[in-house]
């Protein structure tokens, strides 16, 4: 795991993609985070890591709500849940 790819943190928090549990590093954003799970698909993907491009969609469900939100922008709370992710992410769990 490359540790300049990711903001400072100081533990790691968990949040629920695809019905699973997973612990991610805090203080990172969505994409980061996935990044952190799926290192290679999400490296390599079609991201411009800014929120310009869109590609990094995913839906969320936090604090009882559900939300589209842009992945490389948003930072995720503890027991946020991924309910779906765009196309152009692809996980390797």
């Amino acid at each position: 795991m490359n540790p300049d790819l990711f903001e400072p943190y100081d533990r790691l928090i968990e949040i629920t993609v695809d019905g699973t549990v997973r612990n991610v590093p805090a203080n990172n954003t969505l994409l980061r985070c996935l990044q952190y799970l799926s290192l290679e698909s999400i490296s390599y993907g079609d991201f411009c890591w800014n929120g310009d491009c869109l590609n990094c969609r995913v839906r969320v469900k936090a604090g009882g709500k559900e939300k589209d939100v842009i992945a490389c922008i948003v930072k995720p709370e503890e027991g946020t849940e991924i309910l779906s992710v765009s196309d152009e992410i692809r996980l390797e769990l």
